[in-house]
C-alpha cells in the first residue's frame, strides 16, 4: 500500500508523539526544519525522533545542524536525485550513530534477500552466535532499523534495504559481501536439510556444504514442528535460491532446491517447487555436477507432471534413467521407471505401467531404497484392482504398508492407505477402510499437507455413507470443501454442490 507524504503539521505532531511536546513546542521553528529534512516521510521521522529522544540534552537546533551538515556530506557524493533523496540523510545520521559492530550487522543484515528474518538466519549472516544476534537485531529494532513483525521475526523496510546495499556496495568487498551471502544461504541450506530429515525422513538426500561453524539447531521437535518451521521460512527459502543463483553459489542452488523439493509439494506450492528445480537444474549444468542434474531432472519431471504436462514429465524421467546408469544411481533409475510407469497408468494404459512398475521394483530390491519398494508394491496394487484382481490389489496394498511402517515413513504410510482402503472398499471389508482412512487424514493434518488431507476426508466419506454413517460423513464432506477452497482447488464447488443435495 503506497502511502502519502505527511503534511507538514502532521510531521511535526507525530515528532511531538515521539520526542514529546514539551521538546518541540518550544522549538517549533527547528522541529519544522526537522521534518522538511526527513522529507516528511514518517520512517525518516521515526528514526531520527527516536534518535532525539535517546539524547535528552540535544536541543532541536543542535539536531538540525547535525543533519544539515549530513545532508551537505551527502550531497557531494550524490550524483543524481533517486528514491532514497528524501530520507538519506536521516539514515545515514542514524547508521552514523551505531557502533561499529552495529553497522557491521545491519550492512550484513540487509544483504538477506527474503522479506522478513529470525535471529538463526542473521546468525549466520553476521558470523556470530544466535545470542548476540538476537541482541543486535532488538537493538536495530530499537532505533527503527528493523521492525518486530512477530516474536524474533524482523522486517527491514523496502528504503532502508535500498540504503543498506549502498552501504555494502561502498563499505565492504565483494569478497566480503559474497562470504556474508554465503554464509546465509548455508543456513538455509543445513536448515531446511534438518527439517527435511525429521519431516520426509526418507526423501531424496545430497551431499551438503561445510556448516562453517554457523549455529544450526541440531533438534527440530516433531514432523508437525518442521513443516511449521517451512512455512514460515518459505518465501525466505524461494528467495535464497534467487539469491544463489545471482551470487553464483550454484552447489547451493541445486542442494537447497531439492532438499526443499518435499516440502513444497507437501504443502501444494506447486509454482515454487517447479521453479525452484528449474533454478537447480540450470546450477548443476553450470557447474558440471552430475548428480545434481540427474537429482534435479528426477524432481523436476514430478513437478511438471503434477502441473498437468506429462511428454515434458517423460522426457525428465528418460533423461534421468540414462544419467542413472551413467553414475551408477540405482535409485535414481528405480524412481526414474516408476514415473513413466506413471505416466502410463494416467492413461489407462495398466498392462504397460505394470510392466515399469516391475521393473523398477526388481532395480529397488537390488539396490534399495526399501521406500523404493514399497512405492513400486503400491503401483501394483493400483494396477492390479484397475485390471480387477482385488484380492492381488490387497495382497500388494498391505506389503506396501508394512514397509512403510517398519522404516516409519509416516506421510506415505498414510498417502498408501488411500489405494488400500479403496480395495477394501470394494472387497466390503468396509470398516477396515474407514479405519485406514481416518487414519489418513489424521497423519496428513499433522504434516500440513491439506491437499492430500482433503482427499482422504472425500474417501473417507463416501465410506461413511456405505456404512449409512450420514451425519459423519456430511462432516468429512464439508470439511474437504473448506480445504479445498483454502487452496483455490476448483473442487469445493463440486463437493459444495453435492452437499446441498444430500442436505
Amino acid at each position: 500500500m503506497t502511502l502519502g507524504f505527511l503534511s507538514s503539521e502532521e510531521s511535526v505532531e507525530l515528532l511531538s508523539q515521539i520526542v514529546g511536546r514539551s521538546r518541540v513546542e518550544p522549538e517549533l521553528s527547528a522541529a519544522f526544519q526537522i521534518a522538511e529534512l526527513c522529507g516528511h516521510l514518517p520512517l525518516a521521522l521515526r528514526i531520527v525522533g527516536e534518535r532525539i529522544s535517546a539524547r535528552p540534552h540535544i536541543s532541536l537546533p543542535e539536531v538540525v545542524g547535525e543533519l544539515v551538515n549530513e545532508q551537505n556530506r551527502l550531497d557531494a557524493l550524490a550524483s543524481l536525485e533517486d528514491e532514497l533523496s528524501d530520507t538519506r540523510t536521516a539514515f545515514s545520521w542514524s547508521y552514523r550513530a551505531l557502533t561499529p559492530e552495529l553497522r557491521q550487522s545491519f550492512r550484513r543484515i540487509g544483504l538477506h534477500a527474503g522479506p522478513d528474518i529470525g535471529p538463526g538466519a542473521a546468525a549466520a549472516l553476521i558470523g556470530t552466535t544466535v545470542v548476540t544476534a538476537k541482541r543486535r537485531l532488538h537493538t536495530l529494532t530499537g532505533v527503527h532499523l528493523l521492525q518486530e513483525v512477530q516474536p524474533n521475526r524482523f522486517h527491514m523496510h523496502d528504503l532502508l534495504k535500498s540504503y543498506v546495499l549502498e552501504l555494502a556496495q561502498e563499505e565492504d568487498t565483494r569478497e566480503e559481501r559474497t562470504q556474508t551471502v554465503r554464509r546465509g544461504l548455508t543456513w538455509y541450506l543445513l536448515s531446511t536439510d534438518a527439517r527435511r530429515r525429521a519431516a520426509l525422513p526418507h526423501s531424496a538426500m545430497v551431499p551438503l556444504v561445510p556448516d562453517d561453524d554457523i549455529e544450526v539447531a541440531e533438534k527440530v521437535g516433531s514432523s508437525a514442528d518442521a513443516t511449521r518451521w517451512f512455512a514460515e521460512e518459505r518465501a525466505n527459502i524461494v528467495a535464497a535460491l534467487n539469491q544463489s543463483i545471482e551470487y553464483g553459489q550454484f552447489d547451493i542452488t541445486w542442494k537447497l532446491a531439492t532438499v526443499a523439493s518435499g516440502l513444497l509439494e507437501l504443502q501444494s506450492y506447486w509454482t515454487d517447487w517447479e521453479e525452484g528445480m528449474r533454478l537447480g537444474l540450470r546450477a548443476a549444468r553450470t557447474i558440471g555436477d552430475t548428480y545434481g542434474e540427474a537429482v534435479c531432472n528426477l524432481i523436476l519431471a514430478d513437478a511438471v507432471w503434477r502441473a498437468g504436462r506429462p511428454d515434458e514429465a517423460a522426457t525428465h524421467y528418460q533423461v534421468t534413467a540414462s544419467m542413472a546408469d551413467v553414475i551408477s544411481a540405482g535409485w535414481m533409475r528405480g524412481f526414474a521407471l516408476r514415473g513413466l510407469g506413471l505416466l502410463r497408468e494416467e492413461r489407462a494404459d495398466f498392462i504397460s505401467a505394470q510392466e515399469y512398475f516391475q521393473q523398477a521394483l526388481r532395480v529397488f530390491r537390488a539396490a534399495g531404497p526399501r521406500r523404493g519398494e514399497g512405492m513400486s508394491l503400491l503401483s501394483l496394487g493400483k494396477c492390479a484392482r484397475a485390471l480387477h484382481d482385488l484380492p492381488r490389489s490387497i495382497e500388494l496394498l498391505e506389503q506396501a504398508a508394512l514397509i512403510f511402517e517398519v522404516i516409519d515413513d509416516q506421510w506415505t504410510l498414510a498417502y498408501g492407505k488411500l489405494p488400500l482402503a479403496t480395495s477394501l472398499l470394494e472387497a466390503g471389508r468396509t470398516e477396515e477402510a474407514i479405519s485406514h482412512l481416518r487414519q489418513a487424514a489424521e497423519s496428513f493434518a499433522a504434516f500440513r499437507d491439506r491437499r492430500s488431507e482433503a482427499l482422504a476426508l472425500e474417501s473417507l466419506a463416501e465410506a461413511l455413507h456405505q456404512a449409512d454413517r450420514t451425519a459423519e460423513a456430511l462432516n468429512c464432506r464439508r470439511r474437504a470443501a473448506e480445504l479445498y477452497e483454502a487452496l483455490a482447488n476448483p473442487r469445493h464447488t463440486e463437493i459444495e454442490r453435492r452437499l446441498e443435495d444430500l442436505t
